[in-house]
């Protein structure tokens, strides 16, 4: 089964085409970056329209790429929900009008879903059951995974998200978008050991997040210092963030007594949590999976690949076309 997958749930457009039989054959992303830039972070009206702009010559593109015409695909998957309201309707109607038109089904993903399957494009995915660490802009959650379809949410996040938490010091640092990865490079520069961020939550049992309170400390920090101290600032916020992340993922670990652990989502990119990661693991004696740098953003390939699955399960999409900005991973069959 060959699968196009589109993905338009914020502020990168992705296509990609998976086969059942030969994996991934092509995809594409296109992101939003220097057009939201000037606006520090992203504006919705604008990512909808720029998603409508970019939705369908990236569909022709990576149909070539793949060596294909539109009659040789057998499915459309398409990112339903959780994410921006009219950048989802895009994708969606996009997705559904061309299953139509080519007489083929479609079936709604859910983004997230997207993610914590992304790990399994690689040559060595990791087997059932794990547990998975969704961290982005919007999302920080510890999940339990039985199989696809089968997820039990473990903590989430009671205020902002990781991503979110980032992206905001960087935007007080007066860093570039997106704020996230401009932090990072900073911290590189920095000494992590300089100022004392709270690790939100780890003085309690449980494994929910809260990153609310450390944005407000890294505020109170960066205006009571000078400029010359922002590597060190960006630094010390860095190891807060990773130490809570390892802390709760080793927590997840012993309370289940799973030995795998995946990692999804834009965070998952960060090149501190990763090594942190590894070495936790290993004192764990359990295994850490991460998807490539490129799949760890939002893409299509992820869509097409959770998608893919559940079209060889039998669920499709009917003619209404629905997104729902707010979905909770636990509501998927």
């Amino acid at each position: 089964m060959k699968v196009l997958g589109i993905e338009t749930s914020c502020d990168e457009t992705g296509a990609a085409i998976y086969d059942s039989e030969r994996g991934l054959l092509a995809h594409v992303l296109y992101t939003q970056a220097a057009l939201l830039a000037k606006y520090g972070g992203v504006v919705p009206e604008l990512a909808s329209r720029d998603h409508i702009r970019k939705t369908i010559p990236l569909i022709n593109q990576v149909i070539e790429e793949a060596g294909l015409s539109g009659n040789e695909l057998d499915a459309v998957a398409y990112t339903a929900g959780p994410g921006l309201a009219g950048a989802l309707l895009v994708g969606a109607i996009t997705g559904r009008t061309l299953a139509f038109g080519w007489g083929i089904p479609a079936v709604a993903v859910h983004h997230m879903e997207g993610h914590l399957l992304a790990a399994m494009l690689e040559t060595d995915p990791p087997a059932f059951p794990f547990i998975a660490l969704l961290v982005s802009g919007g999302h920080t959650q510890l999940v339990k995974v039985a199989k696809v379809g089968s997820y039990e949410i473990l903590g989430d996040t009671l205020d902002d998200a990781a991503g979110e938490a980032f992206d905001k010091t960087a935007r007080l640092l007066g860093l570039g978008y997106p704020g996230g990865v401009e932090l990072a490079k900073l911290a590189d520069q920095g000494r992590s050991d300089r100022f004392h961020f709270p690790r939100p939550m780890l003085d309690r049992p449980g494994l929910d997040f809260s990153f609310s309170g450390l944005k407000t400390a890294a505020s109170k920090v960066i205006s009571e210092n000078e400029s010359s101290a922002q590597a060190d600032i960006a630094a010390s916020f860095q190891a807060a963030i990773v130490e809570t992340l390892v802390t709760k993922c080793r927590r997840a670990l012993r309370t289940t007594g799973f030995e795998r652990l995946v990692i999804a989502g834009g965070v998952g990119a960060n090149r501190l949590l990763r090594l942190q990661l590894q070495s936790m693991v290993q004192e764990e004696n359990a295994q850490v999976y991460f998807p490539r740098m490129e799949f760890c953003t939002d893409n299509g390939a992820m869509i097409a690949y959770a998608g893919c699955l559940r079209l060889l399960s039998g669920q499709q999409a009917d003619l209404a076309i629905k997104v729902y900005p707010r979905w909770s991973l636990d509501q998927l069959a």
